[in-house]
């Protein structure tokens, strides 16, 4: 019990430097809100994004370059509160649990359009939820990657990875009132609810422009023509045009928006993967921000004017670790693993490669969430130990194809190319063989890693979407996938169990005892944890930092 009181009030503590964090940057959240909603001072924001959008359907979405732009377009049922993880009223103005948990009711805001003109209400909420959970075609199942992490499976599911479905279904109670039925109740909830996925959409749009459409041919998936040119939802800006020979995206401000109107006329977002280049061009004047700055730069901006916005950790950077890939049959055992993790100078890492304030990570919870212990196995740096574990599993030659993505930069992860090479160095240290595998985010890196598992090893990370620890391990372990390759029926079991376990101290307890099971059995290597920078110039206002990236421009001019 102490240890949870102690974990919660740290926790309590970093997600309020959030909130205080948001009220220096724009006087006050809520006011600018109102503020926003009497009307614009216009103009146009250009701000750079570190990759290539996956597409506009947020459904079919698991990427943060691509969320940055459809919470501008889409709203939630519920959302973040700007500048922290707490929630607050979106297109529903309310919502209550029925007392067992598996009935969720929403009473939705009234006079609400969609930008295509189709009415906001109940039956387009059940509209929405009806279609994830009826989705049709193993290649459109297998890119709804949240909708599977949460609601586990579908009415008719096409994959063994999926399970029974948690969603059962939904009624329009009345144009104000909207009814969700579950099958068991999920700890997840409403938190969950705030998932940019699970944004609401136009049903029209959806219909009209074959938003299920989507096909798989070998490696690559193709998406409907909703997905790439007609998204339309409920939010502060409207989708414009996807000018992909340029590498710009162009929202506007969407003038039915019921209270949030965006004071900005236009919103641009212009693709520039490597961060030397947004960094010039913000110094130019090209654009107006840009997220990730290189820890590295950050005094040498302030010097020049710019605002460097930190935000607080709210995310893991790990080693995957696949046991059905090309040597996988090693990889199951668990002290080839073990020699891993042993055999990776993390502290080096993290004090070299990383922003001030990062940490070396013990688990995969970060210590901001409630379920995060210290009493977890832990794998200090220790080179002769993990040669010592290779031997004893008859792995001296082990040879492992690693991953690593290019054209990105993530908030855990400032430089892909700077952790593989300090990871991989690590490795052939202690006698391991490497082959390097590069790709594009978004063009087959996440593919590869995550639906086909080509790989041994890989990086990848995860930044917090709420404020649970089932959002982290739930996501990673609750069930099988690709990306790891192993099963695991006691572990899926337990974390199901504490998914379903009631808030509080128990639910708390319950994530606490399933990561000393993960940090036992090892199915990957948590590295770091790290807070991330967004920039903006100085004549950028009202922009509000997230510790869950969850940044909205509705609030922002640019003078």
């Amino acid at each position: 019990m102490q240890q949870l009181r102690l974990t919660r009030t740290r926790r309590v503590a970093l997600i309020g430097l959030a909130g205080a964090l948001a009220v220096s940057l724009s006087a006050c959240a809520e006011s600018k809100r109102e503020e926003g909603a009497g009307g614009g001072s216009g103009g146009t924001m250009i701000f750079g994004a570190a990759g290539n959008p996956k597409l506009f359907d947020p459904i079919f979405n698991d990427e943060g370059e691509t969320f940055r732009i459809t919470r501008q377009i889409f709203d939630t049922l519920i959302q973040n509160k700007p500048g922290t993880a707490d929630l607050e009223p979106s297109l529903a103005e309310k919502w209550e649990p029925s007392n067992d948990g598996k009935t969720w009711t929403f009473s939705l805001k009234q006079g609400v359009k969609f930008s295509d003109g189709t009415p906001f209400d109940a039956t387009a909420v059940c509209y929405n939820f009806d279609r994830w959970y009826n989705m049709k075609g193993a290649a459109a199942q297998s890119q709804m990657i949240y909708y599977a992490d949460v609601f586990g499976g579908f009415a008719k599911n096409e994959s063994d990875d999926y399970s029974d479905p948690v969603y059962k279904s939904c009624e329009a109670k009345d144009p104000g009132t909207a009814v969700v039925n579950l099958n068991k109740a999920k700890g997840a909830f409403p938190a969950a609810f705030t998932l940019p996925s699970f944004a609401m959409q136009s049903p029209t749009a959806l219909k009209q422009y074959n938003a299920d459409q989507v096909t798989q041919s070998g490696d690559s998936f193709t998406y409907s023509e909703y997905a790439n040119k007609h998204p339309v939802g409920t939010a502060p800006f409207k989708f414009d045009s996807w000018d992909q020979g340029k590498g710009e995206i162009t929202l506007l401000k969407n003038d039915t928006s019921p209270t949030q109107t965006a004071k900005l006329d236009k919103l641009i977002f212009k693709v520039i993967p490597d961060e030397n280049a947004r960094k010039q061009a913000l110094k130019a004047g090209d654009i107006q921000g840009y997220d990730y700055p290189a820890p590295a730069d950050y005094n040498l901006l302030r010097g020049d004017g710019e605002q460097v916005l930190v935000r607080p950790p709210f995310n893991v950077l790990y080693l995957g670790i696949n046991q059905s890939g090309p040597a996988g049959e090693k990889l199951k055992d668990v002290r080839v693993r073990q020699a891993l993790a042993y055999g990776i100078n993390r502290e080096q890492f993290v004090k070299s490669k990383l922003p001030e304030g990062s940490e070396v990570a013990t688990e995969f919870v970060p210590k901001t969430i409630s379920g995060y212990t210290d009493d977890v196995t832990k794998y200090p740096y220790d080179q002769q130990k993990a040669k010592d574990l290779l031997q004893q599993a008859g792995a001296t030659n082990l040879t492992l194809k690693f991953y690593y993505p290019t054209e990105v930069t993530r908030p855990y992860m400032p430089n892909p190319a700077d952790v593989f090479t300090s990871i991989s160095e690590d490795l052939k240290a202690i006698g391991i063989k490497v082959e390097a595998v590069a790709k594009p985010w978004n063009g087959g890196y996440k593919d590869d890693v995550q639906k086909f598992g080509k790989q041994d090893l890989h990086l990848l990370g995860w930044t917090g979407d709420y404020n649970d620890a089932g959002n982290f391990v739930g996501t990673f372990f609750g069930r099988k996938k690709p990306e790891f390759g192993f099963d695991n029926p006691q572990l899926f079991q337990a974390l199901a169990a504490a998914d379903a376990s009631p808030a509080g101290d128990a639910h708390a307890k319950a994530y606490q005892d399933v990561n000393k099971q993960i940090m036992d059995y090892l199915p990957a290597i948590p590295i770091s944890y790290g807070p991330p920078a967004i920039v903006v110039g100085p004549k950028v206002k009202g922009l509000v930092a997230s510790p869950l990236t969850d940044e909205r421009f509705n609030t922002v001019t640019v003078n």
